[in-house]
């Protein structure tokens, strides 16, 4: 029987042992604040893009050191923070109160698709993260992959990517898929058609969440067409990647209709939180969450934001 918290459901997957199962729901719980919808704080990109996203024109000051990030995950409201198992084990233990996802896997962006199509192999395997979290103690919650959909080296990515889902469901984690078509293969990586695709394929993998750009194609409104690839992902949640940077209210609008009119269940944003100054960081993701966390509208989440920054 799944248990049901307030008005959340809690599916848990068959692949969960009964003996992992109190720690799945507890995991799950934490990420979704109890509500079934996900905040994941991404700070994953010193990887994938380098320094590019944490220094130059236009970035706070702050984001140049790494500590930045941990600073806003432990003073913001998030459900958990995403990042590489390293920056877990350099900076966790001086923040142990926060929710942790580990990225299995990450590559950086200095190859190109012209040169080479995407292929991001794992670093880790589920029990050294286990390892890492029974000996830290930290709260290590969950784990996070990611897939190049219609890349030539698609296949081992999704080997691997199914072997890491039912690892960390065997050890009680939640699973977060990133899933990005990208390769000479694809000639269009919004498409929303393709984006549904991509959520289709981490509901056969068995993930709890799948992450997916948010659609975007001339003509068609994309709040309408991420319906699709909601309903595609199944019990598999799918949420939109906040992208670069941009205008806070334009920003929370984006969110609002992705949660609201498209279904999808939450956000996972990296950049629009992290280049700010710390305290606009932490306002930020107050005012993220208070409309994926407490259903607050758009115009009561710029009010916090505001508020918060003063």
């Amino acid at each position: 029987m799944n248990p049901k918290i307030g008005p959340v459901e809690i599916k848990v997957p068959a692949s969960v042992p009964e003996n992992a199962k109190d720690e799945y729901i507890a995991n799950y719980l934490e990420i979704t604040k109890g509500t079934g919808r996900l905040m994941l704080f991404a700070g994953d990109q010193k990887v994938e893009h380098l320094n590019n996203d944490f220094y130059g024109k236009g970035i706070a000051e702050d984001d140049a050191n790494p500590e930045h990030l941990f600073k806003i995950a432990n003073e913001g409201e998030i459900g958990v923070f995403a990042t590489q198992i390293g920056l877990v084990a350099q900076y966790g233990m001086d923040y142990p109160d926060v929710a942790y996802l580990v990225k299995i896997n990450s590559k950086a962006n200095l190859v190109k698709t012209d040169q080479m199509d995407p292929y991001s192999g794992a670093w880790i395997d589920i029990p050294q993260v286990v390892e890492l979290k029974n000996n830290s103690k930290l709260k290590i919650v969950a784990v996070g992959y990611t897939i190049y959909l219609g890349s030539e080296y698609e296949r081992e990515m999704l080997r691997e990517a199914a072997q890491i889902v039912y690892e960390a469901h065997k050890n009680g984690l939640v699973v977060v898929l990133w899933i990005y078509p990208r390769g000479k293969a694809v000639t269009d990586e919004k498409d929303p058609h393709l984006i549904a695709g991509a959520t289709g394929v981490a509901a056969c993998i068995g993930s709890d969440f799948v992450k997916v750009n948010y659609p975007k194609k001339e003509g068609v409104d994309s709040a309408q067409a991420m319906k699709e690839a909601v309903v595609a992902a199944g019990r598999t949640k799918a949420v939109c990647a906040g992208g670069s940077a941009t205008d806070v209210t334009k920003f929370l609008q984006r969110l609002y209709d992705q949660i609201h009119v498209s279904g999808a269940w939450g956000n996972a944003t990296g950049r629009n939180i992290h280049q700010k100054p710390l305290k606009e960081a932490i306002a930020m993701c107050n005012a993220v969450s208070a409309i994926t966390f407490h259903d607050k509208n758009v115009d009561e989440a710029m009010a916090e934001y505001e508020r918060d920054c003063k």
